[in-house]
């Protein structure tokens, strides 16, 4: 069932929406739908970026959470001043803040000050990072067999205030597990006051940073050690803080960090429309993608040559498809020109692979053929066995492409049109950014899924000489999705480390994963 649409009234309305512990996926279905019709988002530190993706582009973002330094962007108050005034205005606020809004978030606050001025509002609640910490590290903070009751305490009070609001007489060993949100700073008092107060000082302990994203590090410890152990992993805020014998449980439920390609950092070159199914299996994986797209798609300037054969496309025997991009841009321009799927009755279609195959379904079309080899050289051959000479074939692709497939095809006698549709511009910016990323030898893989996303990697990051790309890329290892972006990386004086067998994008990914699990990199 629908949702209904956002009533508009004279007076905005401000939803505070929690954002969950860190990983985007964990935010609600309520909390994704408000922030998709929002007009002004104000987010914090804690909330995953790649969230606001879901609002529209429209909206006006504002950033509330820390700066450098550890100074916050706004105050407290300038937060509440800032949801007042756009309510004021009329707009859909939508406050984003990590975790659970009503959990050590101030959200209670918020809309204290919004019922001051009779602002409608709304809350809607997150995945806290308690508990989320817990479940990422492999911790059930309440196991039948070892505690029934769980709190949940602040650490970030101040340890020379006169009286706390912790009754650590009670809270010691009043709660099997305990839970200790904003604790590292004062890790040393927490953990003092705990066994003063008759808690075990071989109590087990775990630290979280970072829970539920890529970046996730846990360790271990008890009371008595946990403040060394963290000091000596320089573990930083935000981190949470897990007390308890539940903690024993780690060494067997431990799941998500654990997974082959956790810790991997993977650079992922693709075009951003595209990056989406390389980018999830990757994640779903454990690795930490870094998203540099090296392809800017762009419709050609010229079309006579596509339009020409539009116009006779009955004429032709065949129709090839290389890529997703040529699929879509090919229906784009048939669209435009007043045809549709049913003028495409007279041609047969191939497709390159799978994938180009499921393309072309979305517009419920099937491929007559799809080669066992996934490359232009495989689908040349597999149109040779069916004897294409004579035939008049469409060629709608790149405008610059590999030209092994209509060279093998002509030189066989078949009668081919190549129809630039696209063409793929170097993107621009981000440039430094990548180059620090290398320089800092973080970057474990780099990922390239076309000849096109090679050459412009290397235009992207500019390097001076072969020496200082090889020094660029010393820590880091390749993967070409087939022979012919392999070919391309070689001829730019690299080595490809991963190829997948067969070239699509799921094998691309086992093959990443098989790697590191074989040789433990």
């Amino acid at each position: 069932m629908t949702e209904p649409a956002i009533q508009k009234t004279q007076t905005g309305k401000v939803y505070l929406v929690g954002a969950g512990p860190g990983d985007p996926g964990l935010i609600t279905l309520r909390g994704k739908y408000l922030l998709e019709r929002a007009e002004i988002v104000v987010y914090d530190y804690l909330a995953n970026k790649k969230l606001l993706g879901h609002a529209p582009k429209s909206a006006v973002l504002i950033y509330a959470g820390k700066k450098g330094g550890g100074l916050h962007a706004f105050t407290q108050e300038g937060i509440n001043q800032l949801l007042v005034e756009h309510a004021k205005a009329g707009k859909t606020v939508v406050r984003l803040k990590g975790g659970d809004p009503f959990i050590f978030g101030r959200g209670a606050e918020e809309i204290q000050e919004l019922v001051k001025y009779n602002i409608p509002f709304e809350v809607v609640p997150g995945v806290t990072s308690a508990t989320a910490a817990a479940t990422y590290a492999g911790i059930p903070i309440t196991h039948r067999h070892y505690t029934a009751s769980v709190a949940f305490i602040t650490g970030h009070e101040d340890p020379a205030k006169k009286e706390s609001n912790i009754q650590w007489d009670k809270l010691a060993t009043g709660a099997g597990t305990i839970v200790v949100y904003m604790g590292i700073k004062n890790l040393p008092f927490i953990t003092k006051k705990l066994i003063d107060n008759g808690r075990d000082p071989k109590t087990p302990v775990a630290v979280v940073r970072w829970a539920s994203t890529p970046d996730q590090h846990s360790v271990e410890g008890t009371l008595e050690t946990i403040t060394d152990v963290v000091r000596e992993a320089d573990i930083k805020p935000p981190a949470l803080v897990v007390i308890g014998d539940v903690v024993k449980l780690r060494n067997t439920i431990d799941w998500f960090e654990k997974r082959p390609l956790y810790g991997k950092k993977i650079v992922v070159t693709r075009t951003r429309e595209q990056a989406s199914e390389l980018v999830s299996l990757l994640e779903e994986n454990g690795a930490n993608c870094l998203e540099y797209s090296t392809i800017n798609i762009k419709p050609v300037d010229d079309y006579r040559v596509l339009d020409d054969a539009l116009k006779n496309i009955s004429s032709y025997d065949w129709i090839l498809f290389t890529s997703l991009n040529g699929v879509a841009y090919f229906f784009n321009r048939l669209f435009e020109q007043g045809m549709d799927s049913r003028s495409l009755g007279g041609p047969k279609l191939a497709v390159v692979g799978n994938a180009t195959a499921d393309e072309l379904k979305k517009y419920g079309l099937v491929a007559d053929l799809i080669p066992e080899i996934f490359t232009g050289e495989g689908l040349a051959q597999a149109l040779l066995e069916k004897k294409v000479s004579a035939q008049k074939i469409l060629l709608p692709r790149a405008e610059i492409a590999q030209e092994i497939l209509p060279q093998t095809l002509t030189e066989n006698g078949a009668l081919v049109t190549i129809a630039p549709v696209y063409k793929n511009v170097p993107t621009k910016g981000r440039k430094e950014e990548l180059r620090e990323e290398l320089t800092s030898g973080d970057i474990d893989l780099l990922t390239f899924t076309s000849s096109s996303t090679v050459t412009n990697f290397l235009t992207m990051i500019d390097p001076a000489s072969t020496e200082e790309l090889h020094e660029l890329l010393k820590n880091t290892r390749i993967a070409a999705i087939g022979p012919v972006t392999a070919k391309t990386v070689e001829e730019n004086g690299l080595t490809v480390d991963i190829q997948p067998e067969r070239y699509t994008i799921a094998d691309m990914v086992n093959a990443i994963v098989a790697y590191y699990q074989d040789s433990k990199q």
